[in-house]
Parts: C-alpha cells; sequence; structure tokens
C-alpha cells in the first residue's frame, strides 16, 4: 500500500506564511508528478501547483508568485511554501501523487488525507 501523510496546516494572520508537507510511504518503484489541490467549503477542490519527477513546476493563477511546491526525491517528500498568505486561501489542502508502486503495475493517483490553513486575523 501506499501512504501520503501531509502535515503543517494552521491558523495564520494574513499576509503571514505556512510550509505544507507531504510524505509518500509504502511500496514505490517510481513518483512521478506530484501536486496540491485545495478545497474551500462549498467550492470544488482546485489545483493549487504541480511539480513534475524533473523539477518542473506549475501554479494556479491566484497563487503565482506566493506559493512555490518542491520535492525531495529522496524523501519522497513534497513542499508547499505559501507566503504572503490571504483569507481566500483558506481552504482543506491535499497533497496527490502519482506513483508507480512496482515496475509491473500502472502508475496511480494517490491522496493525502488533507490539512486544514486558516488565514484570519
Amino acid at each position: 500500500q501506499v501512504q501520503l501523510v501531509e502535515s503543517g496546516g494552521g491558523l495564520v494572520q494574513p499576509g503571514g506564511s505556512l510550509r505544507l508537507s507531504c510524505a509518500a510511504s509504502g511500496t514505490i518503484w517510481r513518483i512521478n508528478a506530484m501536486g496540491w489541490f485545495r478545497q474551500a467549503p462549498g467550492k470544488q477542490r482546485e489545483l493549487v501547483a504541480t511539480i513534475t519527477s524533473g523539477g518542473s513546476t506549475s501554479y494556479a493563477d491566484s497563487v503565482k508568485g506566493r506559493f512555490t511546491i518542491s520535492r525531495d526525491n529522496a524523501k519522497n517528500t513534497v513542499y508547499l511554501q505559501m507566503n504572503s498568505l490571504k483569507p481566500e486561501d483558506t481552504a482543506v489542502y491535499y497533497c496527490n501523487a502519482n506513483i508507480r508502486r512496482t515496475t509491473w503495475n500502472s502508475a496511480a493517483d494517490y491522496w493525502g488525507q488533507g490539512t486544514q490553513v486558516t488565514v484570519s486575523s
């Protein structure tokens, strides 16, 4: 099995920063793209940022210039550095990874359990 465990969420004031982490564990042969999504109350889950195994990144327009995604392939971990946070960034943030468990399995998407980020004064 594969597990994605997130950490780093919490309550922060507008303009503040948080760093989310997501570590993948279990039977893993290769991790392809990794990413972060978020879901605010009453809204659909939306893509925040992605990073390929080679390090290429992409961001939602709403977070460009404020958020930075990175990964440590040796630790099977993806990070999301969030700066200049706004109240509209409040949401549950989910980690996603496309993982191939063995050489004879196809890759599949896995999700973390979510971590709450609240931006409020």
